[in-house]
């Protein structure tokens, strides 16, 4: 940069201005503390009646989300799910989300609105400037903190104001009541559907490739054949949660290879029939080696025993396939002659 771009310095004004030759003044501190301005009274500070009109203000807006609160539970009796209702200017709703949505929204709403109106009108308002310190306060600056809580629990005027206290009280407690509703909603009570399968006394088990009752001559030895309970048609629309549980993989072992004296008594002239649900994460089962008669899960590898009660051998699994009890009705048709007699699928719903 050239001389010529540097301004003089005798043209610039002096620090402390001079007037004479148009100086411009300059503050000795640029950053002063311009302080805190003058507190102004709200009317509820000096006029009693406005405080208690605020007061009964706050309570009414607590008062209003219990109301809500109970709206929403109520909501789930008074509306059945498939109800729908034409709003104006919304359109056609549905009547359960509608009122679902509006009373847990005005349930919330009038909380925070509450507890706005209240800082805003009974609680001090006198501003507190603190110098900055260390992380690590010193013991006099706990003490202080403490007292400062104290006094701002005491001007927030929850002791001598009953009514704004336990209306909060009750709508912070009954809030939570709709969070309970929801989670009940979440679906139907399991009850001891995961402990029960459709297989029941003389359903007949029905080939899953020919859809075909199965007959003995129809499983060889060596074989793996998929089977389900009789009664059970995919174009049902429960049928993934019904064959999720009622899968049956059957083979036929000549009966002298069979370990196992309940599996023998189980099953009719050397033919087993197990769940195909592996009892590790529920996947489903579906190698078999004839010659050890072993199945193998392919997800994870747990390997089962099917001449020892399909006991596992490898892997993961928690424990053995259940059997199913099978026999022969007058026709000749393979028949199951009851259900499971433990839960199938992972052990976790064996044992909770």
């Amino acid at each position: 940069m050239s001389s010529q771009e540097i301004p003089e310095e005798k043209h610039l004004p002096s620090e402390q201005g001079d007037a004479h030759h148009g100086g411009v003044a300059v503050a000795d501190d640029p950053f002063a503390d311009p302080g805190l301005p003058v507190h102004k009274p709200r009317i509820q500070d000096i006029d009693e009646r406005a405080a208690r009109r605020s007061e009964r203000t706050v309570a009414f807006l607590f008062t209003l989300s219990m109301l809500a609160t109970i709206g929403f539970i109520a909501s789930y009796v008074i509306f059945p799910v498939d109800k729908i209702v034409y709003i104006f200017p919304i359109g056609k709703v549905s009547a359960l989300n509608f009122s679902l949505g509006m009373t847990l929204g005005t349930a919330l709403f009038c909380i925070g609105a509450g507890a706005v109106h209240w800082a805003r009108t009974l609680m001090s308002d006198v501003e507190v400037a603190a110098e900055r310190h260390e992380i690590a306060a010193p013991p006099e600056v706990k003490a202080q903190v403490l007292q400062d809580f104290a006094d701002g629990a005491r001007e927030s005027g929850i002791g001598r104001r009953p009514l704004i206290r336990n209306t909060m009280l009750g709508a912070l407690a009954m809030l939570p009541l709709s969070a309970v509703v929801i989670m009940r909603d979440l679906g139907p009570l399991p009850e001891d559907k995961l402990r029960k399968t459709i297989w029941a006394k003389g359903k007949l088990l029905i080939n899953d490739n020919t859809d075909e009752p199965l007959r003995p001559e129809d499983v060889l030895v060596g074989s793996l054949t998929f089977a389900r309970p009789e009664g059970l048609d995919e174009h049902q629309h429960d049928f993934q949660t019904q064959i999720a549980k009622a899968a049956l993989m059957i083979v036929r072992i000549q009966p002298d290879d069979i370990k196992d004296k309940q599996e023998l008594e189980w099953s009719h002239d050397g033919i087993v029939a197990y769940s195909k649900i592996c009892t590790h994460v529920g996947c489903p089962i579906s190698l078999y080696e004839q010659q050890t008669h072993h199945v193998l899960c392919p997800c994870h590898q747990s390997t089962f025993d099917l001449s020892d009660g399909a006991r596992v051998i490898f892997g993961p699994a928690g424990h053995a396939l259940p059997q199913l009890r099978i026999g022969v009705n007058d026709e000749g048709f393979l028949e199951a002659l009851g259900d499971f007699e433990e839960p199938v699928g992972p052990a976790f719903w064996e044992r909770g």
